[in-house]
């Protein structure tokens, strides 16, 4: 018997960047860095609490890539998986982004 699992995974190339942010939900407000970013989600580390749950709607603020609004898909010891809003603003801020101002980052130590 074959059973295939139904898998929510990952469809776009992760690249690493360290962008310093800002993240609100509802009335809350948590400064944090962009860790890594694809066209469609991020990784944010947060440097104070925010309690945003799986599901809630939250607002990226950044120099580089402007206003984003999301979805928080993963909320882990600090760190928010966010899928981006698939609009036409928020993609053409990504591929602005992209093009002009991104440089990937390379880890400081390696195992």
């Amino acid at each position: 018997m074959t059973q295939v699992l139904e898998l929510d995974v990952r469809k776009t190339k992760r690249s690493r960047c360290r962008i310093p942010s800002r993240v609100r939900h509802l009335s809350q407000e948590a400064d944090g860095r962009i860790l890594n970013v694809s066209r469609t989600g991020l990784a944010i580390e947060l440097y104070n609490k925010l309690h945003a749950s799986t599901g809630s709607t939250v607002v990226i603020e950044n120099d580089e890539i402007g206003l984003l609004e999301g979805v928080v898909r993963w909320n882990r010891s600090g760190r928010l998986g966010i899928v981006i809003a698939q609009n036409s603003n928020s993609m053409a801020k990504i591929d602005a982004y992209f093009r002009h101002f991104h440089k990937e980052v390379q880890p400081v130590l390696k195992r």
